[in-house]
């Protein structure tokens, strides 16, 4: 919502300006609608245009880092689940009271996986909870010979693992692009948009390109900052590796 809520203002901003300066220029005195006039300002306008061009490239090279970097998370996240459930299982049937909660964890992040389930404070605090009972009862195990104790101890650095993954997505589910980078591209925007206007003829072929060119440009704004928030919106991290290992653990 908030990414749809920034692009709708963008788009506002835009073709405001530009009707604004539509309507505001045949009132301007004759001094200010010269050609020497319009020549500055198209000039700065294309200044404008190539430091916007070079921010957009920027933050689309940062969204897409961070869209792959959580996407590999992701599923080096899933494998520790996997890895450590193998583990658990190669240790024998002691572990089943281990494998309970790790299991129910693992239903519940995919569960709500469409819900941001990692980035919500009440899912955080639940999901601890279980990973704190795994490593309780992890710890409560004795291993009764040297095999069983490598493998506890094995057992106990992939919950770590997992534990270290599971804050890492957190701490990345936030967003990479700073807020003050995107208010100076609405303002180098609204001034390009605002230079279209300057002299442009009040006719309906106008305001439609005018119109279109600021729901593109907001909509593009729109998918680039959608990315950047990985677990939300249409372009979203995929729950399938996170499925895959909770069918691994339920076999």
């Amino acid at each position: 919502m908030r990414e749809a809520l920034i692009a709708m203002v963008i788009f506002l901003c835009l073709a405001s300006s530009a009707f604004a300066s539509m309507t505001i220029w045949p009132r301007l005195p004759a001094k200010h609608r010269d050609d020497d006039t319009n020549t500055v300002v198209r000039l700065t306008a294309n200044l404008f245009a190539v430091m916007t061009s070079l921010i957009l490239g920027l933050m689309i090279n940062s969204a897409k880092n961070t869209f792959e970097s959580i996407d590999h998370n992701v599923h080096a996240y899933a494998t520790e689940l996997i890895l450590l459930d193998r583990t658990l299982r190669q240790y024998g049937p002691e572990t089943d009271a281990v494998r309970q909660p790790l299991i129910a964890y693992v239903e519940r992040v995919v569960a709500t996986s469409s819900q941001n389930s990692e980035t919500t404070i009440v899912a955080n605090q639940l999901s601890e909870r279980l990973l704190t009972e795994i490593g309780l009862r992890l710890n409560g195990l004795t291993p009764p010979d040297a095999v069983r104790a490598f493998l506890l101890q094995d057992g106990r650095q992939r919950l770590q693992k997992v534990l270290e993954l599971r804050w890492i997505l957190v701490e990345q589910s936030e967003g990479a692009i700073p807020w003050p980078l995107i208010a100076m591209l609405v303002a180098w925007l609204t001034l390009i948009f605002a230079s279209f206007g300057f002299r442009a003829p009040g006719n309906a072929i106008t305001a439609a390109t005018l119109m279109v060119s600021a729901a593109l440009i907001a909509g593009a704004i729109y998918l680039i900052l959608d990315m950047d928030v990985a677990f939300s919106g249409p372009i979203q991290i995929s729950s399938a590796p996170l499925e895959r290992a909770l069918a691994e653990l339920q076999r």
